[in-house]
This record gives C-alpha cells, structure tokens and sequence, in this order.
C-alpha cells in the first residue's frame, strides 16, 4: 500500500451496542475498497475484522481490528470495536486512537444502551460522530423513530442528511437532504441514479432540511442574514459548513443503509472523506520528559517524531505487534525510537499496516496514521516512543477497571507455570483482565468486566495456549477477633529422658479495638515468675498464633495478650517450650473470650438511571447492603452509595445488567472489617472445621 500523508488520513472507530451491525458495516466498505474480492459474513464467520476462532465461534467482536480503506485518494482507518461490555477496554483503546466516530445503529432496535455508552465515549474523547442506521432493507425497520429517539436525547444538533425512500415495503433508494435530490438504486449494489423525489417523502426532507439549513445559518453572520432573507445556500456551502459544525461536534449526520446489500456504504465512505476530520486538524499534547515543557505535537509532520502505542496484539500464532498511532513526525522502518515510560531503545525492524489478521509492509508511516510494529517487547499499550533528543510521553489511556473475579485452578496438575505465562502474555493484549495470586486465601483469581469477559478468557487459554482451567466461585478474606475478656493459665510440660520441656504461661485476653492490626502483646510480669529472655518466645506463640485463628482458620485481628505470671524451671524451661505454652494459651483465652467471624464490607457506588433506582435499592437490601445516599449526576443517572458485604458482590455484575437492560455500572473499594451475622459465622466455621482441625494437629 501506497503511504499517505496527514491530510490524506481519516481514523474512524465503530462504535455501537453489540449485534448493531458495525462488523457488517466494516466488511461492506472493505469489499467496496477491494480490500476483500468476497463480501464476508458475521453468521458464516469469514469477514476480515472478527478473525479470532473466538468471535467466529461466539459471531460476535471481542477485539479492536484494523483496517485500512482507500476511498478515492483518502485513506480511512476503520477500528471495528466490540458491542457487549464485557469488552469495552477495546472500544477505550480505539476511542483514544480515533479522530471521529460512526455509531451504529440497528433500525429495528432503535437505540439501544450501548449507542447511549458510545455516544458517551465519544464526549470523553470529543470526537466528532455521525450515525449511520444499519438494516434499512429489512421489515419493521423505522429511520424516522431512530431519529426521534436521538433527537429526544441529544436536541437539535441531530441532522439526517439521508433518509430512506420505499415504495411497496421495500428498500429502493434515498433521499439525500444536503443535495435536495433523490437517488434509486439500480443494478447491485452501491450504484443509483438521479430520481423524482416521492410526495411521501417531501414533508419529511422539509422538516430535515429547515433544520439543516438553520444549524448551517449559525456558523456565520452573514449566513444568517442570508437565510433570515430566504436566500438559498449552494449544496457545496451546505457541505463547507457542514464540515465545519461536524468538526466542532454541534451537528452530528445521520446517515443509513443496509451494509448486507452494501447499499448507502459508498455515501457514507463519501461522508466519512466529506465530513471528518484529516489528523492535523485534530489536536494532540505531551510533555517533553527533558525540559518538562509541554510539547505540542499535534499530528505535525515536520516537528520530531513521536507516536503513542494504544493496543498491544500478542498472539502465539502470528506473534506480537504494537499497533501505534503517529503523533509528530514521520517514522521509517529503520528508525531507532526512544521509550522513556521504561528507558529503553528500541530499534525498528519493519513498519505495517493490519488488515485485520493480516499485516502490510510499509516504508513509513506519516503524523496521523495508524500502523504496527512487530516484537517491541520492552514496550507495552500506552507507552510513548519518540527520539532521544525530544523524549516526549503522552497520557496513558483511561481504561475501565475490572471488579468481577472468580477463582480458578489448573486442570492438570503441573500447568500452573503455563497458565501464568499465558496470563501474562494476554494482561499485555487485554487491559481489563488481570491475574491476581491471593496468598493470604491461597487462591489464583481472574478479574474481568463481567462473566462473559472471564468466560472468553479461559476459552482463550485452551484454544491458544493449551491449557485448561476451572472456574469457582472466590473465597472471602474473613477475619477473626473476640469480643469479650478471658483469663488462662497454660502449662507446656513434656518428660522424655534426658531434659524435659517446661513451660508455664498466664495469661489475660481481651480486644485491643484496632483492627487494622493482628495483636498487641504487653508483659507485666514481676518477681521474675517468668525470665526476662523467655519473653519473645512468648510473644512468637502469639505471632505464629494469630496468622490461622482457632475459630475457623482465619487470619486474627485487634487482640491484646498480656503475660501477667507464670513458672519455669532451670533446667527444663527454654524458648520452645514457653512458645508452645503461649499457642496454648492463646486458643484457649481466644475460644473463651467470645470469638467472632469479621467479615470485609465494600463500599459500592452504583450508577444507574433514574427509573431503575427502586430495583437497584431493593436488590441491595436483599444483599445485606445498607443504602447510604443517593446523588443525581447531572446525565439522568442516580449514583447509588451503598456499604455491602464483598461475598453478597459476588455474581453482581450480571444481576445489574439484567435489572438494568446493561446501563447499570458500578464500583467499590474495601472499607472496614465488620462482625457477621451469626448464621453466616456458622456456616463458615463448619466449612473450616477440617481447616482449624489441621492446624491444630
């Protein structure tokens, strides 16, 4: 492929709920470009963005691809994202890569909640955005109410400038609103010719035009002027300022189609050429880690090179590629990059384009375009690569956190050392997955966006890397402490030939009211009943006693100890023996002194529109949650403040998309330890009876 240059380069993100048709949308305009001879298909599992056995088996998108598109002399960088929200850490990469957006959106669906999270995405990124409405050639299928909805929710910025014309409930040409024209199509395919525009159609284009025409009348006061006269505008000022209004974000095009018969795709690639923003004028700043200035980059061809890395592809098969988007400069396939995140150079061996699987040798890459570089192991998603002379770093990229987790273990025994090393090499690809080893609870946890996301991710291990896990349901970081005061008196004495053990300890247990740490021991011992030197033998009983609890083998937390008296013996008495006589005493002061099961308590923060508050709220009581407040956010959504118990989260993802049809989103952190109820104590301490049995043997 030929290089281009800034001017010449469009990078566009599909976005949309999941099954909206943004793969299809994809795979028309690459056979349409002739990236592809055959249009592929999502059911048949052939198209060129959804490549991974994984989306061909589940015909869904689970990862950003790639493709490179010419349209006349421009080329569009298409990045088709995931729909379902198990995987929007893809749709964060592509968004911060992007210098505009198409939301997809299925004409029989309507909008959906993933065109209202795209539509926020785009906000966060400000990126310009047009609609395009998928499925126009099927029953049912209603342009007029999609552009209702929108308007309801984004007000007079929506401006159709293509609707549908059907005669006998089919799909037979469009009206195009900026032109006044009509178009039908003939033959297959993207083709049309000039038509009558149809009586049924003219109320619609009067109404969609007027407001064409006054968002067009507001860039300029002499447009006003004009328009307030009844002058007309010429289709090519409609179209300049247009451009311009689309690059500010106060009107977003809706266009449509039907990608399957690849009808209204060429007018949107007209579009996207049209309308769209070209790199440089599109603005990107970092900081130069020399003089800590800022730098200005904004996608310059002539200033020094630079480019920020925002996916990572690590794949055993076709091996691992940088996929980078060139923010100053122009970067050749010989160059010798800086990374300044790790202090690492990095030499390059050869530039590409991704096809989606496929990769596409180029010299050169120019500010603004989007490429890969193979085997920068060093370097990982979000690093920044400039020259040595002008270090720069560019912001990381804000990327969602994952809160659902599971348990998980080997199948075999013996691939655990696999099964990290696949683990790792995915956290490089996959930002919202991480693998986490909770010693304290002796269990290897996956976290991910939701159960489908984990799902996807033990599928990926076997299919990839050939190891299979099981999944289960985590353990919980209970704690043990006691509520009330005991006094004991423990004697360790062992005769056997030779020297004995002796050992004799009393002591007084009662709750030290600080949880945040195991013990405090105290020594008020007079008259040397016990030697001086035996004492951190005494309080090493107590340390080793309290990491598993005589309760339920839990770890203990806010006792205090205090050795009072006791009697040893000159020959007999040492370290060991008062160590043993201090574990004694412990389990048995601990299991007098009232014991209770501490449980953690998350504070959680659930966002949810306004209509869904009763549910959340009542599904959150049945948790053993305590509501705390309730605060608007200004975007019609509640954020819910609640404090639960971390085992009642278990399996909440799922439950709040299915309340909440998938706009719930929610977030917590630990806050403190708090006493459980007694029959969640039971349960637990007769779960852990073989436990506590173990450690006392």
């Amino acid at each position: 492929m030929k290089v281009y240059t800034t001017d010449r380069i469009r990078n566009v993100v599909i976005l949309g709920h999941g099954g909206a048709g943004k793969t299809s949308l994809t795979e028309a305009m690459a056979y349409l470009s002739g990236i592809t001879s055959r249009l592929g298909s999502v059911t048949e599992g052939n198209t060129v963005s959804d490549f991974d056995k994984e989306e061909i088996k589940r015909k869904f998108s689970i990862s950003t691809s790639v493709l490179p598109i010419v349209w006349g002399d421009i080329k569009v960088n298409v990045l088709d994202t995931p729909g379902y929200f198990d995987f929007v850490g893809e749709c964060e990469e592509a968004a911060a890569a992007a210098d505009a957006a198409i939301i997809v959106i299925n004409g029989k669906s309507g909008v959906e909640v993933g065109t209202q999270k795209a539509w926020d995405l785009c906000e966060k990124y400000k990126l310009p955005r047009m609609f395009f409405v998928t499925n126009m050639d099927m029953d049912h299928a209603s342009f007029r109410a999609v552009v209702e909805s929108l308007t309801e929710l984004y007000g007079k910025k929506i401006a159709p400038i293509h609707f549908p014309m059907r005669e006998n409930e089919k799909f037979v040409g469009y009206v195009n609103v900026v032109k006044n024209a009509g178009r039908r199509w003939c033959g297959k395919g993207n083709e049309t010719q000039e038509c009558e525009i149809p009586d049924y159609s003219v109320e619609y284009l009067e109404k969609y035009r007027e407001s064409l025409l006054e968002a067009v009348a507001e860039t300029s006061e002499e447009f006003m002027d004009r328009y307030f006269a009844g002058d007309e505008f010429s289709t090519a000022e409609i179209m300049a300022a247009l451009t311009m209004n689309v690059s500010e974000c106060s009107i977003i095009p809706v266009a449509m189609g039907s990608p399957i018969s690849l009808k209204g795709v060429g007018c949107l690639l007209d579009d996207i050429v049209q309308y769209f923003p070209s790199p440089d004028k599109r603005r990107i700043a970092g900081i130069n880690m020399k003089t800590s200035d800022i730098y200005e980059a904004n996608y310059d061809f002539a200033k020094a090179k630079s480019a920020f890395i925002f996916k990572t592809i690590v794949d055993p098969f076709i091996g691992k590629y940088s996929l980078i988007k060139v923010a100053s400069g122009v970067i050749k396939n010989d160059d010798v990059l800086y990374n300044s995140a790790r202090d690492a150079e990095v030499k390059l061996n050869k530039l590409y384009l991704m096809e989606g699987s496929k990769t596409v040798e180029v010299p050169e890459l120019h500010a603004g375009d989007i490429g890969a570089i193979g085997k920068l192991n060093v370097s990982r998603t979000g690093d920044t690569l400039s020259t040595k002379a002008t270090p720069i770093q560019y912001a990381g990229i804000d990327i969602s956190t994952p809160y659902t987790y599971k348990r998980y273990f080997a199948k075999t025994k013996g691939d655990e050392d696999k099964i990290s090393q696949a683990l790792s090499k995915m956290m490089q690809e996959d930002l919202t997955m991480k693998a986490v080893n909770d010693s304290e609870n002796r269990q290897s946890l996956i976290y991910g966006m939701g159960d489908q996301h984990i799902d996807v991710i033990v599928s990926k291990l076997l299919g990839k890397y050939k190891v299979d896990v099981e999944l289960a349901r985590p353990k919980v970081a209970f704690r043990e402490t006691i509520r009330k005061n005991s006094d004991v008196d423990s004697k360790y004495k062992k005769q056997s030939g030779g020297h004995g053990q002796y050992g004799h300890v009393k002591m007084r247990f009662e709750s030290s009211g600080d949880q945040e740490t195991p013990y405090v021991f105290e020594q008020v011992v007079v008259g040397g009943a016990v030697p001086k030197n035996y004492f951190p033998a005494v309080e090493k009983g107590i340390q080793e006693s309290v990491l598993r609890g005589p309760l339920a083998a839990y770890p203990v937390v806010g006792v205090k100890a205090t050795l009072y008296d006791g009697s040893y013996h000159p020959v007999d008495s040492s370290e060991m023996a008062f160590k043993t006589a201090a574990i004694q005493a412990f389990k048995k002061g601990f299991m007098e002194a009232s014991p209770v099961l501490l449980e953690p308590i998350e504070s959680l923060k659930v966002t949810v529109p306004d209509k869904y508050t009763g549910d959340v709220m009542g599904d959150l009581n049945k948790r053993r949650g305590r509501v705390l407040g309730m605060n608007p956010d200004h975007k019609g959504n509640q954020i819910i403040e609640a404090d639960v118990p971390m085992m009642e989260l278990y399996g909440y993802s799922t439950q709040l998309r299915s309340m909440t049809g998938g706009s719930g989103t929610f977030e917590y952190e630990f806050a403190r330890y708090e006493q459980a109820p007694s029959d969640i104590q039971a349960k637990e301490v007769e779960a852990r009876a073989s436990k506590v049995k173990a450690n006392e043997e």
